[in-house]
């Protein structure tokens, strides 16, 4: 949610952040409009709850004689007072659903869509090998890692089971990523998957991509596509203690996504499901050390990616492929050598004080007064990278050697193929 005295101090910038995502700029003057009709619906009301004051004051003091003229003034008063208090509160909902709608402004990220990202570095180069490389699920199968035709047999389309050395692959990744986290001062949690309406709409999750998520309607819950919704929403209507620096959380779970409208798009092994588990970071900081925290969850996912020994690239998510609460986002990109192309590992969002303020979440600023907090995410592992780790990693006989980080969780050095 957009602090309302930066948009009426910069509606400039609001509206060439709405240009910047592909949004309408115009969603900035209703806002604007909304907002001076509920300051002046404020004015009127208190105008007429002092009036309401003074006249009362007037009646206690009043003759007889002069008091029932008086109390049918009071009536009246009483009356007008509210119908000004139903018309604040209309003004008032009228501001909050404008402001519910207006996405992030964004900082610093380039304009356009999905395609007019900017490359920020390489590290590594792209694997290439003096064989045909089999790509993630043929390995997978001929390995013993991954199942997918049962776990279409069970829960349909894009599920599958991780088996054997599959399960340890993935189970091993998390937890060192569990391990980097916790030693990097995160609080390693393990979250609700089911949330509330009131969480899930805080986090900005509700907007345009609504049809990405599961939605329980008997229980009036909703699944999560990452553990950034719950972590979001653990310290809702809190003042929390920012003293000692910013609160950082990890959280591991499961996900959920629809995957709505992509039918026929990656449709083959595990790079899109329904179903994944994630080790996300999230971090409460003072707005003013945001963009350093930024930097520093890149960082972790930097050496995260460089454990598992995957050449990859980082970009500078543009405008109109930014969540709604995000300002910046940087992505990195892992080289899938038989799609010849970068595909998404992590990603890493500055929301600034966006979900703050939609949750109601504050800490105390030098002179103990309450502020908004800034919010932060960013993954550190997740099921996807058994993709990238499989096909880079794979050999001309059909094995797969494990990255060095994860042979401790594994037991194996090499992935052999099952006779």
């Amino acid at each position: 949610m957009i602090d309302l005295k930066f948009l009426r101090e910069n509606p400039d910038v609001v509206r060439e952040s709405q240009r910047t995502r592909g949004e309408d700029p115009g969603l900035v003057d209703e806002l604007l409009a909304a907002d001076s009709a509920r300051r002046e619906a404020i004015k009127s009301a208190d105008e007429l709850r002092a009036e309401q004051k003074s006249l009362g004051k007037k009646i206690g003091q009043a003759s007889p004689e002069d008091r029932p003229a008086l109390l049918q003034g009071s009536q009246d008063l009483k009356n007008r007072v509210k119908a000004a208090e139903e018309a604040q509160k209309n003004a008032e909902e009228q501001v909050n659903s404008l402001q519910m709608r207006l996405s992030n402004v964004v900082e610093g990220a380039p304009a356009g869509g999905e395609d007019d990202f900017v490359v920020l570095e390489h590290v590594g180069h792209p694997t290439e090998f003096d064989f045909e490389p089999k790509d993630h699920l043929e390995l997978g199968e001929s390995l013993g890692l991954i199942d997918m035709k049962r776990g279409t047999k069970v829960g349909g389309a894009r599920f599958y089971y991780l088996t054997g050395a599959g399960a340890l692959l993935q189970l091993g990744m998390l937890t060192l990523a569990a391990q980097k986290a916790t030693a990097a001062g995160f609080q390693l949690m393990i979250p609700p998957v089911l949330v509330r309406p009131e969480i899930m709409s805080g986090t900005g999750f509700l907007g345009d991509h609504a049809e990405e998520i599961y939605y329980l309607e008997r229980d009036d819950l909703y699944l999560v596509g990452t553990s950034e919704v719950a972590l979001a929403g653990y310290h809702k209507d809190e003042i929390i203690d920012l003293s000692q620096g910013p609160l950082k959380y990890a959280g591991w779970s499961s996900c959920f996504r629809r995957e709505a409208g992509s039918y026929g798009k990656d449709t083959r092994g595990i790079l899109r499901v329904h179903q994944f588990d994630k080790l996300e970071m999230f971090v409460y900081c003072a707005p003013e050390d945001a963009q350093a925290q930024h930097q520093a969850l890149l960082d972790m996912e930097r050496d995260m990616l460089a454990a598992v020994e995957v050449p990859y690239r980082i970009i500078d998510v543009a405008g109109g492929d930014l969540g709604a609460s995000a300002a910046r986002k940087f992505d990195t990109e892992a080289w899938i050598p038989t799609q010849n192309t970068y595909r998404e590992l992590t990603s890493t969002s500055n929301c600034t004080t966006f979900q703050g303020r939609r949750l109601q979440t504050r800490y105390r600023d030098a002179q103990g007064k309450p502020q908004t907090v800034a919010t932060l995410n960013g993954t550190l592992a997740t099921t996807r990278w058994l993709v990238a780790i499989l096909e880079n990693n794979q050999q001309a006989d059909g094995s797969v050697i494990v990255p060095e980080a994860l042979r401790p969780f594994v037991g194996q050095d090499i992935l052999k193929p099952k006779k």
